[in-house]
Formats: C-alpha cells, structure tokens, sequence
C-alpha cells in the first residue's frame, strides 16, 4: 500500500469507485481506494438499481440523466459491463399528485429527457400487463430500466487501477489526523497514508465515521427491503419498471421470470438491523401488486433482502467539501439514489476537487451548510425516493 496519495477515498461503494476512476480520467492517478470489506459489501449491493430520471428536482434528474448516457454506453466510456437493461418506466400517481407529476415531466422535459405523460389507454398498449384505475395518472420514461450495481463498481474500481490507481479491501480506517495544515494523516490497520485530500464515501457508516473526526452531519438510516417474485411468465413474460406512489412501492423485472420489488423505510440501527425479508410485509404487499398487475395472482414469493438508505433531511445527498475542513470532501447521504446517480456524481466531484467546481453542474445546491441555512430541496409526492 502507497504511503502518500494525491488523494484517499474512503469507501469502496460505486459512489467511491466512480470518484477515483473519475479523478484517474482527469489525470489523478497517485489516489488510493480504503475499503473496510469487499467492493460493494454495503448499500451498493443491496440496491434495486432502478435506473430512472424521474424526480422533483432538477439537480437529482439533471445527474440521473447524465448517469443514463455512461450506463447505457458503459463499455465504450468506462469498460466492463453495466447490465444495463431497458425496460422503460411509469410512474403512478393519484388524483391529488397531478400538478405533481406535471410539474416533474415540464422540468426533465426542460433539461432534454425523452419523458411524457400518456393516457391509461396508452399505458395498455406500452404495458397492457399494468392495470391503471380511475382518478390515476401516467408518466412514462422509456429509455430508463435497471442495471447490475456490482458490475458497474467493480468496472469504475478495475479503469481506476489500469490507470495507476490503488485499491485496498478488508482495511479499515481508524483515524484522520492533521498533523500539518497541508497534509491529513489517514490512519488504517495497513499503515498510515498521508495526503492533501480525503474524500468520505463511506454510506451508511458517514454519520459515525465524520464524529470521530469532530464533524456533525445529519443522517439517518432506514431500513429498504427488496422482494423476490417468480412471476408467471406464460402471461407476464416482461413488464416495465414501475413507481407507484398511491402503493408506495416501486418494482422492475429480473432476468426472464423474476420481479423484484421494493418498497418500507422503516428506521434502522446500523450495525443490527435484519438484513432478510419480513414475511408479513410481503403477504402485506402482495395484494397491491396484484392490483397493479392482477396476473401476479399466480406468482409467488422466492426471497430477498434488505439494504440500507442513509438519508438527509430533504432525501438528496451532499456534495461538497466539508466547511472548516480544508481538503476532506464528503458525497454521502444519497437516500437511495445512489447507484442511479453515481456515474455523474463520480464526475462532478472530481472536477470538484480537482479544479473547484463541477463543470456542467451546479454542486452549490447540494452543499453541506443548507440544513442549518434552511435551505432544504422540496418534494412533489410523499413518496420520499421520487423527491
């Protein structure tokens, strides 16, 4: 392992694996990659790595969109695979969500995605297995689809290190000291390694991760589980992705006979929280998905899991450097966006660093300081993953 770095990135999650092959693209290649386990061992790869552009925000569609264009080219721009497939979106809501959803289809359709409303007649012919109900209202992306979060994170993590780029798993960081107001000190199980950057990447782990270093941020965990469905192929054999904010849930195909479905932000403790699948939410959501596709009356339950959001006060990350702090960045609190947005926010925030300011995008709005400022982003819908 390097002693000195031009710049540490702690976490290796997809966000901290974009972040170095980021900065190797733009010529920073003496950087180093801390992991505490493996790549991807956290939120990562426990995502439903939806891949849509439909929020309430600009900012958050703005890298959504850009993010798309790297998925859907991902082994001309980075190499490797994304697994990136295209199964286009919805987006349900209900009477009282309508200026909602028009407002959210006026904005991407400002800044150039390929999105419409479409009427329920529409809707069955883009996806007759989709049942929509009166009162109910349709936005539909169709370029937008799913991806393989593991495959995106080991391919930014295999261009960084081709590049000269270093990445250590299984060693965890202990300190960061500033023994010099130049240099930080990053304190690991290996060794210590100095450098003028620090980037935090660390998901999950950043709210008690930046205390140890005297740095207050405001996070939470909730606890997201994911469902396991074999659906009945001889009459769903393919369905689009979907976000139905009257169920409270979202869900999407896999591979050729499974839908995985996503739904719960249920508070959770870090270091103990069930990583399986609570049974009784599934008999509990069982009955909406089949309101929504009423053939998945003959499908049945083959798993799952549960991940981690860690969430912000207003469900939209930090990308900043961390005031009072000179040289340590932070990306983090993503709110269960961060596989969908990585690519662009790997890009925006080694331009960040390297040249103080993302090129294409204004960062200001993600900044650390607008909690204390009072200056939250809003949503359109209570369905807190769509703000």
């Amino acid at each position: 392992m390097r002693k000195t770095a031009d710049a540490v990135i702690i976490g290796g999650g997809v966000i901290g694996c974009s972040i170095i092959y980021h900065l190797a693209r733009l010529g920073i290649t003496n950087t180093l990659l801390l992991e505490k386990d493996v790549l991807g061992s956290g939120s990562t790869g426990r995502s439903q790595a939806i891949c849509r552009m439909h929020y309430s925000n600009a900012i958050t569609s703005t890298l959504a969109w850009q993010s798309l264009k790297t998925l859907t080219n991902f082994s001309e721009i980075v190499g490797g695979r994304s697994g990136f497939v295209k199964t286009g979106y919805l987006v349900i809501v209900d009477e009282s969500n309508k200026h909602g959803l028009e407002h959210n289809i006026s904005m991407q359709k400002s800044i150039g995605i390929n999105c419409r409303l479409i009427s329920s007649e529409e809707c069955r012919e883009i996806a007759p297995m989709v049942s929509i109900h009166n009162n109910e209202l349709i936005a539909w992306e169709p370029d937008s689809g799913y991806a393989d979060s593991y495959q995106v994170t080991a391919s930014f993590a295999n261009a960084a290190k081709q590049m000269g780029a270093e990445i250590t798993l299984r060693n965890p960081v202990q300190n960061i000291r500033n023994p010099t107001n130049d240099l930080y000190s990053v304190v690991t199980e290996m060794g210590t390694i100095e450098t003028p950057v620090v980037v935090v990447a660390t998901g999950p782990w950043s709210k008690s991760f930046l205390l140890q270093i005297g740095i207050d941020v405001p996070l939470t965990t909730v606890r997201h589980q994911v469902a396991s469905i074999a659906r009945p192929t001889d009459l769903i054999p393919n369905h689009p992705s979907v976000g139905d904010t009257i169920h409270n849930f979202s869900f999407r195909p896999e591979g050729d006979s499974l839908t995985l479905v996503g739904f719960g932000e249920d508070d959770a403790l870090l270091d103990n929280y069930n990583q399986g699948i609570d049974l009784p939410s599934v008999n509990q959501i069982m009955p909406d998905l089949i309101n929504r596709m009423p053939d998945m009356q003959d499908a049945y339950f083959r798993g799952g899991w549960s991940g981690l959001f860690t969430v912000t006060p207003d469900w939209h990350p930090i990308l900043d450097k961390i005031p009072g702090h000179a040289g340590i960045y932070c990306a983090i609190g993503f709110s269960g966006h961060g596989f969908k947005l990585s690519p662009a926010v790997g890009q925006a925030m080694s331009e960040l660093i390297v040249h103080g300011q993302a090129a294409n995008i204004d960062l200001s709005i993600l900044r650390f300081n607008r909690f204390e400022e009072g200056d939250l982003l809003g949503s359109s819908y209570q369905y807190n993953v769509l703000a």
